[in-house]
């Protein structure tokens, strides 16, 4: 959105240069992208009185000129532009003065050009009579710029343009508006917020609204058909107009926008839409069949000849304008060529209207076609702002095209405005904003840009919200208005941080996360990031009712969590796990022969109940860890032979990483399931944390995998849970005194679990115990039948030497644990 710095000031008279006004705007949460000044390109232009036009001898599209700038002598000025005549005011350039004119292959390109007494085809010229363009002060070329007759030569033209009220220069603020601002999109838009900031009241143009009825509602019928794509339709009726140029002053506003003059009825149909932000349309009146308009939206697709003179496919249930007998215009976005005005038209409608914002969206989309109008349009118009919008261009056309005003207008309002009410708190401010901002000046900001307020001087408002701002719909939006004006930079940084609501669990599930990605990385695996929708029937293929009931939204009970408008049918359900990512990933890779993977990725996983009617009590969210590993474990080398991976590695990734995270007495207890083999739970003092199995390529036909892989997937709230105590930082010294090893091997039954005489050992309240291992599993024989000999190694150690009945006691009393709890014998 471009804003014109001396526009904006009739508005808001305030005394900022443009970029301080930049700054302002910015603070104010409208994102200013540049500042360019424009406008007269060149100092040093006077003006100056043709006296005299002779042929030139040598050229027949050039003239002499003689030419009065106020001097003793008049100058002699070769002339090639085809308009000059004498006894016309025109801009001179006498010599020594430095143009930047527009280049002929880009006119936004200018290059500098001092003006020297010169020969052209053999006559002498002494300066430049200049063009709009030339001057920066328009895109006309088409001939010299000829001023008005009370122009007196010689006057600098920065002192004749200023007399005539077009400022010689200006300064274009190009603003990016966000889509929650259409207030935004106009100068009186933006004005009302720097009126607000700086308290400088704000003036907008005088404007009679007409009455609904009179003679235009005799003479113009209006029938809104599609009363959801169109909630309010005005036309005002403009008659005798006369069809020219508009006046320079609002050509230079309309140009330092960005827009080129056309006529004088388009250019202020643009120039009222800069103003407020509401887009009109000018029918030739006389071109309508009966003076009447219908709001429809089309059955069947149609063709439609558009004001560019393109001929358009409109899709089916385009919202269009009609006469009695045809389609006129494609409703808030461009009119039709068989009702434009020309220069025959006399008699002119003014059209200003509400469209959906988001049928006219579609439209634009489907057409590949965005104008200035359903810009606008799309992001929503002021409802109320209708009337005055088509009063105002009315009002201009009678002034400036000397126009007549039927009185009456026809106002169309199948669906009023309903104001919003939001009730805001004192003390809700406060807290949000960290400042304590006086309720007068709060009012005072509010109020400033429309909004209004009841139960004033009390701690709670009852805000109603201007129609303009159908972004506001809760009290937060309300404080992020005051927020924004009070100016965020005058809010103080606070002295000390508040933190609402803190939970400490989050930082040190936070530190668990980066210590899993860093364990896992530093094992060699990869971490993966893959889609959280999947498809009915992948999510379904790994029957969440199969897992553990300890899996939180799991059982018997669990369903997938499918969304209600899906993109694709790929993508329509929440994945239940991380499982059907890793193995499209894994399946990819070994399709494009990588086969040796290790991979793991952390994420969000859904479940709801089967009864799912909530969205608090029945609907499940956790985070869950995957790895995944397939192919080479070791690789083969000189050294050593290649080894597949198997289960006991991704076992022994499991125990490593949980580990890392502080989590002891980790059990793997065996279990079923609909799909995979080798399926075992994985627990640690009692609690639940994962499953670890391996998949078949033919287990999930979904997927092409080529290999078998193995997989870890873990519930990783539960291990959050156990592993935030583990994360305290614990200093142990290094022992000046030897620790002493001893080995204990003992039999036990063949269905003995190994790791939980491990735990127990390690659990076993023994001082001196360091740390125990497994070094020998061995079954056959020289065992009896039934038994297993399993040996552990065993270190010991304390602030002093020890002796060596202390160590045989120590090992004594773990033999009799084992005893007591695995009916061990010692080998």
């Amino acid at each position: 959105m471009l804003i014109s710095a001396n526009w904006l000031s009739e508005y808001v008279r305030h005394e900022l240069t443009p970029n301080e006004l930049a700054d302002l705007l910015t603070m104010a949460g409208l994102e200013v992208e540049s500042v360019e000044r424009i406008g007269l390109a060149a100092d040093g232009i006077v003006v100056g009185e043709v006296t005299g036009v002779r042929e030139h001898p040598n050229a027949d599209r050039l003239r002499i000129c003689t030419v009065n700038v106020g001097g003793a002598e008049p100058l002699s000025i070769v002339c090639g532009a085809p308009n000059v005549a004498e006894g016309q005011m025109v801009p001179v350039a006498p010599t020594g003065t430095t143009l930047h004119l527009p280049s002929r292959d880009d006119p936004d390109e200018r290059t500098a050009v001092t003006i020297r007494k010169t020969k052209i085809r053999g006559e002498v010229s002494e300066g430049m009579i200049c063009a709009e363009d030339e001057l920066g002060l328009g895109s006309d070329h088409s001939g010299i710029m000829v001023l008005d007759d009370d122009a007196r030569p010689g006057l600098p033209l920065t002192e004749y343009l200023s007399r005539s009220g077009v400022p010689a220069s200006d300064h274009v603020i190009d603003v990016a508006i966000t889509p929650n601002r259409p207030d935004a999109i106009s100068h009186i838009g933006m004005a009302r917020d720097v009126a607000a900031i700086t308290g400088i009241s704000l003036e907008t143009p005088d404007v009679d609204v007409p009455e609904h009825g009179g003679e235009a509602a005799e003479r113009v019928t209006v029938d809104v058909r599609d009363t959801a794509g169109c909630t309010r339709y005005v036309g005002i009726l403009v008659e005798d107009v006369q069809i020219g140029e508009s006046p320079d002053w609002m050509k230079r506003r309309l140009e330092a926008v960005g827009l080129r003059p056309r006529n004088v009825i388009v250019d202020i149909t643009n120039y009222v839409m800069y103003e407020c932000g509401q887009p009109l349309h000018a029918f030739d009146f006389d071109r309508l069949a009966d003076g009447t308009i219908v709001v429809h939206s089309t059955d069947a697709p149609t063709r439609f000849t558009t004001l560019d003179d393109k001929e358009r496919e409109l899709p089916a249930g385009t919202l269009m304008i009609a006469d009695a007998e045809r389609d006129v215009a494609i409703a808030g976005v461009m009119g039709g060529q068989n009702s434009e005005v020309s220069a025959e038209t006399r008699n002119v409608l003014i059209e200003s209207a509400w469209f959906d914002p988001s049928s006219i969206r579609k439209t634009s989309k489907a057409l590949q076609l965005q104008t200035d109008a359903s810009y606008r349009f799309e992001r929503g118009v002021d409802p109320s702002g209708q009337a005055r919008a088509a009063a105002r261009a009315a009002q201009l056309m009678v002034e400036l095209a000397g126009g007549k005003l039927v009185p009456g207008m026809v106002d169309a309002h199948p669906s009023p405005h309903a104001a919003t009410s939001v009730d805001v708190r004192a003390a809700r401010i406060r807290d949000l904003l960290g400042v304590d901002i006086p309720t007068d000046t709060i009012e005072r900001l509010l109020t400033a840009i429309g909004f209004e307020l009841d139960g004033r001087g009390g701690d709670t408002w009852t805000v109603t919200v201007p129609p303009h701002r159908p972004d506001v719909e809760r009290e937060v939006d309300v404080i992020e208005e005051v927020a924004r004006l009070f100016g965020f930079d005058n809010i103080p940084e606070p002295t000390h941080s508040r933190l609402p609501n803190f939970t400490p669990g989050r930082g040190a599930e936070r530190l668990l996360r980066d210590r899993s990605r860093s364990a896992l990385a530093g094992a060699g695996f990869r971490e993966i990031y893959t889609n959280s929708m999947l498809s009915v029937d992948v999510a379904e293929a790994f029957h969440l009712s199969s897992l553990p009931g300890a899996r939180p939204g799991a059982g018997a009970n669990a369903r997938t969590v499918e969304t209600i408008n899906p993109i694709t049918t790929e993508m329509s359900t929440l994945r239940p796990s991380l499982l059907p990512g890793a193995l499209r990933v894994a399946a990819h890779n070994q399709n494009h022969g990588r086969t040796a993977l290790r991979l793991f990725e952390l994420g969000r996983v859904h479940t709801k109940a089967r009864t799912a009617r909530t969205l608090v009590g029945d609907y499940t969210e956790t985070e869950a860890l995957i790895l995944a590993a397939s192919g080479e474990w070791i690789p083969g080398g000189w050294s050593a032979e290649a080894r597949a991976t198997d289960l006991y590695d991704m076992k022994g990734a499991c125990e490593y990483v949980l580990a890392r995270l502080g989590i002891r007495n980790v059990a793997f207890d065996p279990t079923d399931a609909d799909f995979g083999s080798m399926r075992m739970d994985i627990s640690a003092d009692g609690s639940w944390l994962g499953t670890i199995g391996r998949v078949e390529p033919g287990d999930v036909d979904e997927f092409d995998l080529r290999r078998e892989v193995y997989f870890a997937e873990f519930d990783f709230t539960a291990i959050a849970a156990l592993g935030v105590q583990a994360l305290q930082p614990r200093f142990e010294a290094v022992s000046r005194f030897p620790e002493v090893d001893r080995d204990l091997a003992v039999l036990v039954d063949a269905d003995a679990r190994v790791g939980e005489m491990l735990d127990a050992i390690r659990s076993a309240d023994d001082p001196l115990l360091r740390d125990a291992g497994v070094f020998d599993l061995y079954e056959g024989e020289g065992v009896p039948e039934g038994k297993k000999s399993v040996a552990f190694s065993l270190r010991f150690g304390a602030d002093r030497t020890l002796r060596d009945n202390e160590v045989d006691e120590s090992v004594s009393s773990i033999l009799e644990l084992l005893k007591s709890r695995f009916d061990a014998v010692l080998r």
